[in-house]
C-alpha cells in the first residue's frame, strides 16, 4: 500500500465470494502459524449459518471475517487483516459492521476465541469493548495452547435508535 501507516483506510465491506479465496488464503497464511486450508474455508462457508465478509481497498481484499449466526449471538470463527495494512482501521471497520448486526431483541452478543499467545488480537478486541470471559484449556487441535473466550454484549444507546443503512443516511444528508 502506501507509507501512511498511521491513518485509517476507508474500506468497502461486502460478502465474501468464491473469487476472493486466493487473496483470503494469502492473508490467512501470512497471519497464522496454523492457517485454515481452502477446504476449511469451503466446508465452513457451506454451512447455512456461516457468513464470510471481506474488506476491500482499491479493488484488493485486505481483510476477512468468518462468523456464525446463532439464535442469540454471532460467533467469530476466523478474522485477519493483511500485514501491510494493519493498524489502519480495517479490522475496526469490520468489527463495527458486525456490531451493527446486534440488537437487544435478537442477537445481543458476539463471542470469539483467541489463542493465549495472540496478544495483539487480545488487545485489539479489548480496545473495542470485548471482555475475556473464560479460558478453554488445550483448545486447539494443532497445539496444547489455551484459548481465551472474549465477548461483546450489546448495549442500547441513544444513537442506536437512529437507522444507519444507506437509505437513512441519504435521507439524513
Amino acid at each position: 500500500m502506501d507509507a501512511k501507516r498511521d491513518f485509517d483506510m476507508n474500506v468497502h465491506i461486502r460478502w465474501m465470494i468464491r473469487r476472493d479465496m486466493p487473496e483470503v488464503l494469502e492473508i490467512e497464511q501470512s497471519s497464522f502459524e496454523f492457517p485454515w486450508s481452502e477446504e476449511d474455508f469451503i466446508r465452513c462457508l457451506r454451512q447455512r449459518n456461516c457468513i464470510g465478509m471481506v474488506a476491500e481497498y482499491d479493488e484488493k481484499v485486505v481483510g476477512f471475517m468468518i462468523y456464525e449466526l446463532h439464535r442469540d449471538q454471532l460467533h467469530v470463527l476466523n478474522f485477519a487483516v493483511g500485514a501491510d495494512v494493519r493498524r489502519r482501521g480495517v479490522g475496526q471497520q469490520m468489527v463495527n459492521k458486525l456490531l451493527g448486526k446486534l440488537s437487544q431483541q435478537r442477537r445481543n452478543r458476539i463471542s470469539l476465541e483467541i489463542r493465549e499467545t495472540n496478544l495483539a488480537a487480545q488487545l485489539f478486541f479489548r480496545n473495542l469493548g470485548f471482555q475475556a470471559t473464560s479460558v478453554l484449556r488445550d483448545y486447539y487441535d494443532d497445539t496444547v495452547e489455551d484459548a481465551y473466550v472474549m465477548q461483546y454484549h450489546f448495549q442500547q444507546t441513544k444513537d442506536a435508535a437512529v437507522p444507519t443503512n444507506r437509505i437513512a443516511r441519504r435521507l439524513a444528508g
